[in-house]
């Protein structure tokens, strides 16, 4: 039996939780049919729909409805889009972009693609973090409560991003199951 004699520094034990999510996430996305990103578990969904121009456009509420919709995983994918681009931006120090700005690339190798990408960026800005970084004040996603810091935006990715890889693991599953 090995002893640490050190304590494992933030920075690892924040990426080694992401690589966990991820390989869970990965599990799913590379078992992902084009037919599952639009297939709609029931009469009271979210999903994307072709805009007038052929571009993908979100359901959207500015309020969340009561009850909420059960999201295909098109939204889903959309959604992991949307919130993981906009918190690169935040941490790149870009202007974030609007969730408008956002558009789903379309079912299968796309979003997949897509979704493996934002992985690639966001380990890319993991290794640029040190544990004196990660004490950092965050704005994003909590701009009204300057107690959060880098260290809490990194651990609500990796939150977020099992909340939804979660869901569509389970849309997944429904699916095959129907």
């Amino acid at each position: 039996m090995t002893i640490r004699t050190s304590a494992t520094p933030r920075t690892e034990l924040l990426r080694w939780q992401f690589e966990l999510t991820w390989s869970l996430f990965e599990y799913h996305l590379e078992r992902l049919e084009p037919e599952d990103f639009l297939w709609e578990p029931g009469p009271h969904c979210w999903t994307v729909r072709r805009s007038p121009a052929g571009t993908w456009v979100p359901d959207w509420a500015e309020t969340e409805p009561d009850p909420v919709p059960v999201p295909t995983i098109a939204w889903l994918s959309w959604h992991i889009d949307w919130w993981w681009s906009v918190t690169l931006d935040h941490a790149r120090g870009r202007r974030p972009r609007e969730r408008t700005d956002v558009i789903w690339p379309g079912e299968g190798a796309p979003t997949v693609d897509r979704l493996r990408t934002l992985r690639t960026e966001w380990l890319a800005l993991l290794d640029d973090l040190t544990d004196a970084d990660l004490e950092a004040t965050a704005p994003f996603p909590w701009p009204d409560d300057p107690a959060h810091t880098k260290a809490h935006t990194v651990a609500w990715v990796n939150a977020e991003l099992m909340k939804n890889a979660t869901e569509i693991g389970q849309l997944r599953l429904l699916r095959a199951a129907s």
